[in-house]
């Protein structure tokens, strides 16, 4: 990746890489989950609750991480279960996938099931070779050229890296692995020869979609899988009922919430834990980790930060920036507007230009907004301040003071006019 930041830790949607195969796990009834990470445990803060890590000592490849699983399972798990591996660059793997690897497995009485697949393009995957009757010979490398040769490295079944074990079998062979390859690693594909060697059934699984199993290996890789990854999403959403106008222009992380007949317009992107309702309109904004309750609107040209909170029926315009603040009911901030942490009441309506200077140098302060209120075009509210219901201010107000319910507040130096200032400037 030639980044500072661990491979599976890059997002996905919303949601780093490595979580993708974790939830699916968790999604298939996976009865504990092992995560295995380096020493500088990179992960550590990152995985679920209940989720555990398993530490690495070595870099010694994909055996090596296996072992590390294994022993952190530990000796009380059942020799008979199945001990289902995935890998965190590859992140597509559904829990539907994974069930039915494990009943594949459950079916043939295997020690071992592979899931495999066929590429146009295998380059950078292990090849399975199959003997004349079509079963599970090996699987071959092809990092480095003198772990596979040219016939073999012409196969396009590869190993998708992702497996099925008893776990006492499995168990039995790490212990075996040899590093005796081009890459001196430990490969736990070869776990596959010495269950064959000692009369132990390995089977494949063929996967018919090839998308579900790409691995991700550089920047170039995770945009491919980025692209496959938002469409399953939208398409999620289109069927419980979302318009998603362009899905080719719109960007919707992972674990966004959207009710049905809301209405996507292009160019919106909606991150993080956004929760829309029904009947919603978002055109052409950013929202991020934020909340549209039914019928609320927002944009075209709208930035919702983290914390903002659109009740029913509410309207945040153009260019109107929300952070942390509450817009009530039916309440309408049309346009050119910042409202940061501020409570506003509802049915009232903020004028163009309303800003909340909600930072002294030192600390950010709340601005309290009635129901009913109306403030002029340009009216700057200094919080902590709060407008009573019903409350006006006059346009070009600098509002320092409360208003009380009912009042209007004017807050602005008295126009003075100069006859005869230009032909004096002359």
């Amino acid at each position: 990746m030639r980044s500072a930041t661990p491979k599976v830790l890059h997002e996905l949607c919303g949601r780093p890489m490595v979580l993708w195969p974790l939830e699916a796990a968790l999604a298939a009834g996976a009865g504990k989950v092992v995560v295995v990470d380096s020493p500088q445990r990179a992960l550590e803060g990152v995985l679920p609750e209940g989720v555990e890590l398993a530490i690495q000592p070595q870099a010694n490849g994909t055996g090596g991480a296996a072992a590390a699983g294994m022993a952190q399972l530990g000796s009380e798990i059942d020799p008979a279960a199945p001990v289902l591996v995935l890998s965190g660059d590859v992140p597509l793997v559904s829990a539907e996938v994974i069930e039915e690897l494990i009943a594949a497995h459950a079916g043939s009485g295997a020690a071992a099931t592979m899931a495999t697949t066929v590429l146009e393009d295998p380059a950078g995957y292990g090849r399975v070779v199959r003997d004349s009757a079509g079963a599970v010979e090996r699987v071959v490398e092809t990092k480095g050229h003198g772990d596979s040769t040219q016939a073999e490295r012409e196969i396009c079944e590869v190993n998708t890296g992702i497996f099925v074990f008893t776990a006492g079998a499995l168990a039995g062979a790490l212990p075996r692995l040899s590093s005796e390859n081009a890459q001196h690693e430990l490969y736990l594909p070869q776990v596959l020869d010495l269950l064959r060697a000692d009369g132990a059934g390995v089977e494949a699984h063929v996967l018919e979609d090839e998308r579900v199993v790409l691995g991700v290996n550089d920047r170039a890789d995770l945009a491919r899988v980025r692209k496959l990854a938002q469409a399953a999403i939208h398409e999620r959403h289109m069927e419980a009922g979302v318009g998603i106008l362009d899905p080719e222009g719109t960007v919707i992380d992972v674990e966004v919430e959207i009710g049905p007949d809301t209405v996507i317009e292009p160019f919106s992107t909606i991150r993080g834990r956004t929760r829309i309702g029904r009947g919603c309109t978002v055109r052409h904004s950013y929202l991020i980790d934020c909340v549209l309750e039914d019928g609320a609107s927002v944009g075209p040209f709208g930035y919702l930060r983290p914390g903002a909170i659109l009740r029913a029926g509410a309207k945040v315009g153009t260019f109107v920036e929300v952070k942390n603040s509450d817009i009530g009911p039916g309440t309408k901030v049309p346009h050119l507007s910042y409202i940061g942490d501020a409570d506003v009441g509802e049915r009232s309506n903020l004028g163009a230009a309303t800003i909340t200077a909600n930072y002294d140098g030192r600390a950010k302060h709340r601005t309290t907004v009635g129901s009913g209120v109306r403030t002029g075009v340009d009216t700057t509210l200094v919080a902590p301040v709060t407008l009573g219901d019903g409350a006006y201010t006059g346009a070009g107000s600098v509002i320092t003071e409360d208003v009380p319910p009912g009042a209007l507040g004017i807050a602005r130096e008295r126009q003075r006019n100069i006859e005869g200032y230009a032909e004096r400037k002359e």
